[in-house]
């Protein structure tokens, strides 16, 4: 091994002429299945504007406004009302409007007193169905009547047997990627951006929230109404109705929860304010008023979801530590890149998450400081790597080639870490007082506005590459946009925190020190991670038990360790787990956790008889999402 060390901030900038962690994998995925990086280029051109996952036609005619009206049934899981849809005609002869839908009912379609023809054509497997509408001869605004199904994709309902508070029942909508179409008749594409109006009728002693303007004070009456007078893209439309109440953390931010958690959530995330006003200093202001957390039930599947002035929480994160509030910043962060400048398809899914999660960093770093900013980006350096190692080719490609494709079915690391780690090479090579000013500058030109990544390579070479033709090339670029792989000599974080972690690993499998001699009580979770998901793949079941009698792993509270060991007991067959393995599967939706583990356990058919029991216990307080995604390995 070849290196030569730059020393930037508390990252080392390692370029290698090889490398042993990520040699074999990338030298072999360099070339792509599609053949020359200039071929995988020249087949994105082609369709670089492409919307594959919409039935829509905003190219004749556009939608620029809802207006919704919907009553929420919990008694027949149903949401029945209406959206008044503001359109404008993009051509002079267009006469129909295509919106997506996925199994909604569409009772019929008014524009100025007078129904409409409409027509609504069969279903496709994950796209849904096509709803056209003859467009009335005078006026630009039109009604469609309709309501959802009980299993609609994009919404969750929850008895209260299912909630914390246990006496109410709670409902959440999940837009991203394409569910949005489940719940309202839209053109259900990134690159449409609407303002929204809403009312929502509820049972009086529930509260309805949603991606708006919503009043902390707002009076329990079972009507609300709300306003998002900034035009966002459909998968930001967010509700959710339940037993909800609100707690300040700051000037401008605060957090809703069921009063049980409460406290506890206002507590972990205390930060929120700072974090705010230090991304404001450095990338801009903050366009959205505020910026409050809902806390949602334990089968939300995410960690979270940046729907604005509102990110969607995840509970697994209330750790009584704060030590998984980089969620948090990773929300916040989307208030810029995702929520301002959007992917206009999700094949530039990259240019929301790979910004986001490089601005996670920072904010990470300008709150926490410099040593937890490099342990978490050690970690997700390895995320990473653990992708490029079990992902096809084509499938580590930031401008993904999704035709055809249910966008649900690819969310990776790869948008997200490979694309915040090209940003974090563009910094070294300039300058972070240089690519901040590029960031500001990206922000302010794009400002609520979708786009491809065509767009951002045509800025990025009018503005750094422009400026600094000397240490940035068009051909490293398009190899990190185009290729498979990571690129030799990417920036290769590293932590000086993790170098006690190693040394105590590596005796302990050496036989040199025991478990209970680790001396671990000052590791934060960062290291407590890093220790274990840095273990042989092979382990005995006499390891496993010295660890688990040493520091409690099987009981351990901390979700994303217990992800981490559990995962180790399944590889290795450590059965004393299995039942906080079963209790960890039914308690918790979120994908992140779930997956590998059900991806695990249907390795082998005694693991598959537990992954079958855990999934047939859970899956009614699943999320649709959960189910699609975990049901392929218990089949």
């Amino acid at each position: 091994m070849t290196i030569k060390n730059l020393i930037v901030g508390s990252f080392t900038l390692l370029l290698l002429a090889s490398c042993n962690e990520s040699t074999s994998s990338t030298n072999s995925l360099n070339h792509s299945a599609d053949g020359k990086v200039e071929q995988v280029v020249a087949d994105f051109n082609k369709h670089t504007s492409q919307d594959y996952h919409s039935f829509s036609n905003p190219e004749e005619v556009k939608v620029t406004h809802l207006t919704l009206d919907l009553n929420v049934d919990f008694s027949k899981r149903e949401l029945t009302g209406s959206v008044a849809l503001d359109f404008k005609r993009m051509t002079a002869h267009a006469k129909t409007l295509i919106l997506d839908t996925r199994d909604l009912i569409i009772s019929k379609v008014t524009a100025n007193g007078e129904d409409l023809s409409f027509s609504l054509a069969e279903s496709d497997s994950f796209l849904g169905a096509p709803l056209s509408i003859t467009l009335p001869e005078q006026g630009s605004t039109l009604t469609v009547y309709y309501q959802t199904v009980p299993q609609a994709s994009g919404v969750q309902w929850l008895t209260p047997a299912q909630t914390a508070g246990k006496k109410h029942p709670f409902l959440f909508t999940q837009a991203q990627a394409i569910h949005a179409r489940s719940f309202i008749p839209l053109q259900d594409s990134p690159n449409v951006r609407v303002t929204y109006d809403a009312t929502i009728r509820t049972p009086k002693e529930l509260l309805a929230v949603m991606s708006a303007s919503n009043d902390p004070d707002t009076p329990r009456d079972g009507v609300y109404e709300f306003s998002m007078p900034q035009a966002i893209p459909s998968y930001l439309i967010a509700l959710a109705v339940g037993d909800l109440h609100f707690k300040a953390m700051g000037e401008r931010t605060g957090v809703y929860s069921e009063i049980g958690i409460l406290d506890a959530a206002a507590a972990e995330f205390e930060d929120t304010e700072s974090m705010l006003i230090a991304t404001e200093k450095s990338f801009g202001p903050y366009s959205w008023d505020r910026y409050d957390l809902l806390i949602l039930p334990p089968s939300f599947p995410f960690g979270g979801m940046e729907n604005p002035r509102l990110s969607f929480i995840t509970p697994t994160v209330i750790a009584g530590d704060k030590s998984l509030v980089s969620l948090i910043a990773h929300e916040l962060a989307h208030s810029w890149s995702g929520n301002t400048v959007t992917n206009a398809t999700w094949r530039d899914l990259w240019l929301n998450e790979g910004f986001t999660t490089y601005l996670t960093y920072r904010i990470m770093e300008m709150v926490y400081g410099e040593d937890r900013y490099a342990m978490e980006a050690v970690l997700g350096r390895q995320d990473l790597q653990a992708d490029i190692d079990s992902l096809k080719p084509n499938d580590q490609i930031l401008a993904i080639d999704l035709k055809g494709r249910d966008p649900d079915e690819v969310f990776s690391n790869i948008p997200y870490e490979k694309g915040a780690l090209f940003l974090r090479e563009l910094e070294y090579k300039v300058g972070r007082e240089n690519f901040d000013k590029f960031l500001l500058g990206y922000f302010e030109t794009f400002a609520f506005k979708s786009i491809t990544t065509n767009d951002f390579i045509d800025y990025l070479d009018k503005t750094l590459v422009q400026d600094h033709s000397d240490k940035i090339s068009k051909e490293r670029i398009e190899e990190w946009i185009f290729k498979p792989g990571v690129p030799e000599g990417a920036p290769v974080p590293e932590s000086n925190a993790f170098t006690s972690v190693d040394s105590a690993r590596n005796n302990w499998l050496a036989g040199k020190i025991k478990a209970k001699d680790i001396d671990s009580k000052n590791w934060v979770v960062h290291q407590w991670l890093y220790f274990l998901n840095n273990l042989p793949a092979q382990l005995t079941v006499a390891q496993l038990k010295e660890l688990d009698e040493a520091f409690g792993l099987t009981d351990i509270k901390n979700n994303e360790i217990a992800h981490s060991w559990l995962l180790i007991c399944v590889n290795n067959w450590y059965e004393p787990a299995f039942p906080r393995l079963n209790d960890y599967l039914v308690s918790i939706g979120r994908n992140k956790l779930v997956k590998p583990l059900y991806k695990a356990l249907s390795s082998t058919p005694e693991g598959l008889a537990i992954a079958r029991e855990a999934f047939t216990k859970a899956k009614d307080g699943y999320h649709p999402l959960t189910v699609k995604v975990n049901e392929k390995f218990v089949k």
